[in-house]
């Protein structure tokens, strides 16, 4: 009787007093100090991470059952475990907080899954004739980066400006030093021709200055420089040189035309700001260099409905610097709870004073409005583009018979040329569109397959991609928090007719799988696009209406793992064509092998070269020349 009211007991307790009560009990050993606390679930997963200037006094406030929001009711209801770490301040909290939550991707925090690097400008500094170039990644080379630029589509727009001012070279250090004419760079005016000597390097260094001085916002100066500099010119009939000066102060004018808004003097500004509507939140970042516009991109953090604009401010800014220095200001939207220690954190990473305001009148204010304004257009774009996605995945599910609309669409197509060189291909779409970060490439690994077997190529992809699924998600759980895991599809579509699908339908037989859509798309008579035809297995082909909706969704589907399946062959193709056979010769690297081809003009003057010859070549002793001349004779 005793034992039956215990258990009667345990079941009554609400799943939020369970929760509480797996928190009580950390909180007799927590100290009274800074630290960082992760929440965990019944699998492990971690829920959610937080910081507290006092770890006992934060932890502790979970546990109480009134004036919690729903969320955090829910969160405390799936804790079952806690962990924690103690740091020596606050703002050491925070840095390892923004930190794990990256890294962690828990369920309840709020979340930057957009965090891809931004490029730069790179003027080298390795070099006697400086590079200008594009730069993404480390900077790791030495040399004066400038930016960050929004897109690779920015720093490319300014730089083909940018040469037409400053006629500095692009060519990487292995094509300066091999050149013995100039290139077409040149001969477009967008080079000096400094390989050839065209230009002494004094002047050239002269036009690596200015291009520092205007990238570093003394565009006022150089402007000036250059109408006193083509009126002297022009005064003394030198009307080549006065018309090369004219079109730089033209490339000037362009570039200064793109700053469509009066933009501060300060030296670095990152204008942040956040428009909320439908519990979706857009920020918008603009990056201010120098008094110029280095373009702005738009970002959607993952968060609750509750969460507030500020709050989601706060988290981006912690992700958004965790992995790059953060500029001397940053002005945002609204004001942040934790502005002054977000600010000194920042400090710390940039190894600079970094301040975070928010301007409340004059040029200042028009700059985070201006940036407000971009993030409430760009909102309702993407929930317009949402909204409109949905009713395409609706078209999908009825014209298919599915029981819902797909949440994950999968479309697999093949590419090669004669069987050579031969990838399959997958995209992905769901209802926020089309997701690149899930597309997946596979190169075609059977040797046995006869040349152009698309039906061999199209199993050996499907088999992968399906037994991989099984071995990590055998449940169909979906992605775990880290979203190492990926996901099942709902629908998986097919680029072809009858016969592929039937090797699909074979392959799914084979694992097992019996829940998953087949569906396969076929161009019409004469390829023609809108009179494709559906193959389900069965049921008798069909189509749809030439001007349906449903129609043209299903068709950029296939389109699109069509280009990504042609544009994957030729990166490979590209490759292999650019690959040299000396790449195989053990103890061959790149000095060696430029040594070669200086000597013997290409690997075909290599191969048939006599061993005297190889061993003539600097860097190359009796044992390497020996190694190389039988690397090709033992062979044939």
């Amino acid at each position: 009787m005793d034992q039956n009211t215990e258990s009667n007991e345990k079941t009554s307790i609400s799943p939020f007093r369970r929760g509480a009560e797996v928190i009580e009990r950390f909180l007799k050993t927590l100290p009274g100090s800074p630290g960082v606390y992760r929440m965990i679930g019944t699998d492990g997963q971690v829920l959610y991470v937080g910081k507290a200037k006092n770890l006992k006094k934060r932890v502790s406030s979970y546990i109480k059952a009134t004036g919690q929001s729903s969320r955090i009711m829910r969160m405390v209801s799936l804790t079952r475990s806690m962990e924690f770490v103690s740091t020596h301040t606050e703002v050491e909290a925070l840095l390892l907080e923004a930190n794990l939550i990256k890294n962690l991707k828990p369920r309840y925090n709020i979340i930057l899954r957009d965090d891809k690097s931004f490029p730069y400008i790179l003027i080298t500094g390795d070099h006697d004739w400086p590079q200008i170039t594009k730069h993404r990644g480390a900077r790791n080379r030495k040399g004066e980066y400038f930016g960050p630029f929004a897109s690779a589509g920015a720093v490319n727009e300014t730089l083909a400006t940018f040469q037409r001012l400053f006629p500095l070279r692009s060519c990487s250090d292995s094509e300066f030093q091999n050149r013995t004419r100039p290139c077409l760079q040149y001969q477009i005016k967008r080079c000096s021709g400094p390989c050839v000597g065209l230009i002494s390097r004094a002047d050239y260094l002269d036009v690596v200055e200015e291009a520092r001085g205007f990238l570093s916002g003394k565009s006022h100066q150089l402007q000036e420089k250059l109408v006193s500099r083509m009126q002297t010119a022009s005064d003394a009939l030198d009307f080549e040189q006065a018309a090369i000066l004219r079109d730089r102060l033209k490339a000037m004018a362009h570039i200064q035309s793109r700053q469509t808004i009066n933009l501060p003097s300060e030296d670095e500004v990152d204008v942040i700001a956040a428009y909320q509507e439908g519990g979706q939140t857009c920020v918008q970042i603009f990056f201010l260099r120098s008094g110029q516009n280095f373009g702005n991109r738009a970002h959607y953090p993952s968060h609750n409905k509750d969460d507030s604009p500020a709050d989601v401010l706060a988290a981006f800014i912690g992700q958004f610097y965790d992995s790059r220095p953060a500029p001397r200001r940053i002005w945002t939207s609204h004001e942040l709870p934790d502005a002054e220690l977000i600010g000194e954190a920042l400090s710390i990473t940039a190894e600079r004073v970094v301040r975070i305001e928010t301007p409340k009148r004059g040029p200042k204010k028009e700059m985070v409005d201006h940036a407000l304004m971009n993030a409430k257009g760009a909102l309702l774009r993407r929930m317009a583009e949402n909204a409109s996605q949905r009713k395409h995945l609706e078209g999908v599910a009825e014209a298919f018979d599915l029981p819902e609309p797909p949440q994950r669409i999968e479309v697999y197509d093949n590419s090669h040329i004669s069987g050579t060189h031969s990838v399959g291909a997958m995209v992905v779409a769901g209802p926020d569109g089309f997701e690149k970060k899930a597309y997946r490439k596979f190169n075609i690994k059977n040797s046995a397959l006869t040349p152009g077997d698309d039906y061999g190529m199209m199993r050996e992809v499907l088999t992968r991609r399906f037994s991989r699924l099984q071995k990590e998600d055998p449940d169909r759980a979906g992605p775990d928090a880290s979203g190492s895991r990926e996901q099942w599809p709902d629908l998986v579509l097919i680029d072809g007719g009858q016969g592929q699908l039937n090797i699909a339908q074979e392959v799914f037989e084979e694992l097992g799988i019996s829940d998953v859509t087949l569906v396969g798309i076929a161009k019409g008579p004469d390829r023609n696009a809108g009179r494709e035809r559906f193959f389900i297995p069965g049921k008798a082909p069909f189509s749809l209406p030439e001007k349906d909706p449903t129609l043209y969704f299903l068709q950029r589907l296939r389109d699109e793992v069509h280009h990504f399946a042609i544009s994957t062959h030729r990166a490979k193709r590209s490759k292999a064509i650019g690959r040299s056979p000396l790449d195989d010769i053990p103890g061959i690297g790149a000095k060696r092998k430029k040594a070669l081809l200086n000597r013997f003009g290409s690997a075909k003057g290599v191969e048939q070269a006599a061993l005297g010859d190889l061993q003539a070549v600097e860097g190359i002793s009796r044992a390497t020349a020996e190694i190389i001349y039988n690397f090709f004779h033992e062979k044939s």
